[in-house]
């Protein structure tokens, strides 16, 4: 039999399913912080101007 999974946050046993792969709502929201912070980032080539990117009005277009 396999040991039981860690958090991956406070590294403590997980033994709460319902906040799986976490060991509490605590840690999942410590985890979802970082992901807003940009302290994760999946790893990619920047995004070309065109792709998904909110188009930004030129300095000239302004007050038209």
């Amino acid at each position: 039999m396999s040991p039981a999974p860690s958090c991956p946050v406070c590294r403590r046993h997980a033994p709460d399913a319902r906040y799986r792969p976490f060991c509490s709502r605590r840690c999942a929201d410590v985890d979802l912080g970082r992901w807003f912070s940009g302290r994760y980032a999946i790893a990619g080539a920047p995004a070309e101007e065109g792709e998904d990117a909110p188009a930004r009005p030129r300095a000239d277009d302004e007050g038209q």
